[in-house]
């Protein structure tokens, strides 16, 4: 019995790799509802597996020390070392949601975010995304962060948004407004963002990002016009998102500027 035990422990890890793989991707091929993935597959059950994985690895692996076959005692270190690694991850995204904003919608002008276009407010509409708040409202008295404690309460999006992106600032552009859309649209697609739209005659540039794990999809818009491009960047599903949005804005301002000279 002692002899199965590493090989059993080792197989309970390949089964854990696989069912955090099925939750971080199965969303993104529409294989498994993202809340289900998220909620249930990572948060609630993934602790509870990753414990009884490491359980099983410890004692294999003590046991084969103790009593033999040690030559099975590699099996026993690589089934304790994957859910230590899991573990570790999931730590690691608990500390990053503790590090950035609790917020998923980030703007380089928060008293007059740019706006959506009809089309994608109604795309938002069809899978019943995020609604895009007033960034003038206290989080505590919008619904999603009602039982937000402080100073998170008290804050508005604005304020989050200035603490937390200091960086982020509206971009000043001296060439003629169509050739700064077609440097804002060009910037969009080389960052990786997809459907990238321009709107000449409304001075907007749309595009959808998609990230890697889940396949969560951000919509994002920048408004060109009166020498100024402003950028915002908001995500259609989840209460905070670990900072994607606003390190997205960041990678794309750097992206515009260069491509402008500056």
């Amino acid at each position: 019995m002692i002899a199965k035990l590493p090989r059993l422990a080792l197989w309970l890890a390949v089964l854990l790799t696989l069912w955090f793989l099925a939750a971080v991707f199965g969303p993104k091929f529409g294989i498994i509802d993202w809340r289900f993935a998220l909620g249930t597959m990572v948060r609630s059950a993934g602790p509870i597996l990753i414990g009884i994985t490491a359980l099983v690895a410890l004692v294999a692996l003590v046991a084969v020390l103790w009593k033999g076959p040690r030559g099975e005692w590699w099996k026993a270190v690589i089934a304790l070392a994957i859910p230590a690694a899991l573990m570790a991850g999931l730590n690691s995204v608990r500390t990053t949601a503790e590090s950035v904003p609790p917020i998923h919608d980030v703007s380089t002008d928060v008293d007059d975010p740019p706006q959506f276009s009809q089309l994608t407010l109604e795309k938002r509409a069809q899978v019943q995304a995020n609604p895009l708040n007033d960034y003038s409202v206290p989080l505590g008295q919008l619904d999603p962060w009602k039982d937000a404690e402080e100073p998170v309460a008290s804050s508005t999006h604005a304020q989050l948004i200035r603490d937390g992106y200091p960086e982020l600032a509206t971009i000043p552009y001296s060439i003629d407004q169509s050739e700064a859309m077609v440097v804002v649209t060009l910037a969009m697609e080389e960052i990786g963002l997809m459907d990238v739209t321009s709107d000449v005659a409304g001075g907007r540039v749309e595009g959808v990002a998609e990230t890697f794990l889940f396949g969560f999809k951000d919509d994002v818009v920048a408004r060109v016009r009166d020498g100024e491009i402003d950028l915002r960047s908001v995500s259609r599903v989840g209460l905070s998102d670990l900072g994607y949005n606003g390190a997205r804005l960041k990678k794309l301002s750097e992206e515009i500027r260069a491509r402008l000279g500056e």
